[in-house]
């Protein structure tokens, strides 16, 4: 046996080690991506490196936002960590500038904030804000959603399994897709679908809930990234404002320019929601999260509640999101975002054209995918299987990828937003190969 082999051997029994150890401690129930767990040692741009020296190609993952160990936010932390980091009921510069770079991304009426460690946290105080201002309790939320682990979040979540039933002040939503359908079909699908918004309403009014909220991700990812009829999400937030609620926009997926078409997903729309949430992108990997409403919320709030929040947004998790801001601003990268996302739909159109198990291109900007499909000339249906085993057949050849929507069909991929033309080629040629290969 050579050394090569034997050092091989060696990483390996540690990953099945490291594996057991987790099992024993943090339970086998916490999900780990694919078939045989990949242990991930360090990180630098859009390059990830495993135990056994392995390089991939981060193709999927958004929480390092300007990529992996980005240097000016590692310093941000390292000296804001040398100099002082405290509970946040003290007065402290770095906060009150993080705070204020923020807003300034906003327009309109969204002038104040709230910060908090996480996008799930977000999400239970913005719907807090929203039940307490209009008196109601009532929900409204897409049929395959996801906005957090919290007990009252798992009670609206209808994408993943909770144990929790669906709670008896939720309305899911199905949310409209125009991907296959007859452009002259779509203003019968619009209309039909505002039906069920207004049906769904009346509903939670019947039952006394009323609408406090309609909560939702304006890229609908976890919904498989569907193609929306124009003037939708328009309808939904003016039914729930003549319903007297509010609209919440969770802009942990979409927001911080990945769209590539405004720094927050909501604009797409050219509408403005009371309350914007947002988490895991904010600090590159530092756990911070936020939300963002009028002066008129949260001073209502504020009123009626001490609320504080001990380590939200401490100067170190501050300087952390302020170091984000600054270096998207520093590079471009929002209108880099939406060069590339175009440069990257029209490859994947070509590539989709040329692969009968490939069905629709999806997304916007730097979040995009395809359905992978099986047909038989004459009806196509949704292929987790095949979708499985393409992300597992990417892995090998260095790229990482995930996949999304009800039927788990939908390859997603929403890289650092440090991503390039010439990572997106990597990427492109790799899913290109592996396609022509598998199917």
């Amino acid at each position: 046996m050579t050394t090569e082999t034997k050092t091989a051997s060696h990483v390996q029994q540690h990953g099945k080690d490291l594996l057991a150890r987790r099992y024993a401690t943090l339970g086998p129930h916490s999900p780990l991506f694919y078939k045989q767990p990949l242990e991930l040692v360090s990180g630098s741009g859009v390059w990830l490196t495993d135990a056994q020296g392995k390089v991939y190609l981060d193709g999927y993952n958004n929480v390092p936002h300007v990529g992996h160990a980005n240097p000016a936010v590692a310093e941000a932390i390292h000296q804001q960590l040398l100099t002082i980091n405290l509970h946040t009921r003290y007065l402290n510069d770095r906060v009150v500038v993080y705070a204020e770079t923020l807003l300034s991304t906003f327009g309109g009426a969204l002038e104040r904030l709230f910060l908090t460690n996480s996008g799930s946290e977000a999400n239970e105080l913005a719907l807090r804000i929203a039940r307490q201002h209009t008196g109601n309790t009532g929900v409204l939320v897409s049929d395959f959603s996801y906005h957090g682990n919290t007990t009252s979040l798992a009670e609206l979540t209808t994408g993943l399994t909770v144990r929790e039933p669906l709670g008896s002040h939720v309305r899911p939503l199905r949310i409209p897709d125009t991907h296959g359908v007859a452009e002259a079909d779509v203003p019968a699908l619009l209309q039909q679908a505002l039906s069920d918004v207004d049906a769904a309403i009346a509903s939670l009014q019947a039952a006394g809930h009323g609408v406090s909220a309609f909560l939702f991700d304006p890229l609908f990812s976890t919904e498989g990234l569907p193609q929306l009829p124009a003037r939708y999400i328009e309808g939904v937030a003016a039914r729930v404002r003549e319903a007297g609620g509010l609209v919440i926009s969770d802009e942990v997926q979409s927001g911080f320019g990945r769209t590539g078409s405004g720094m927050w997903g909501y604009q797409m729309f050219g509408m403005e929601p009371e309350l914007v949430t947002m988490g895991k992108p904010m600090g590159n990997g530092h756990p911070i999260g936020a939300v963002v409403t009028t002066a008129v919320l949260l001073d209502e709030f504020g009123q009626h509640n001490m609320f504080f929040n001990t380590f939200a947004g401490s100067p170190v998790s501050s300087a952390a999101g302020l170091a984000v801001l600054r270096f998207m601003e520093q590079e471009d990268l929002m209108a880099k975002a939406a060069h590339l996302g175009d440069y990257i739909r029209t490859r994947l159109e070509s590539i989709a054209q040329g692969n009968a198990n490939v069905g629709s291109v999806r997304g916007r900007g730097l979040f995009f995918g395809i359905d992978i499909i099986e047909s038989d000339g004459r009806r196509r249906t949704p292929a987790p299987d095949l979708t499985k085993i393409l992300i597992e057949d990417m892995r090998e050849r260095g790229v990482l990828i995930s996949r999304v929507g009800p039927h788990d069909n939908v390859l997603k991929m929403r890289p650092p937003l440090v991503f390039s033309k010439a990572h997106a080629d990597v990427l492109l040629e790799q899913l290109e190969l592996s396609l022509r290969n598998l199917f």
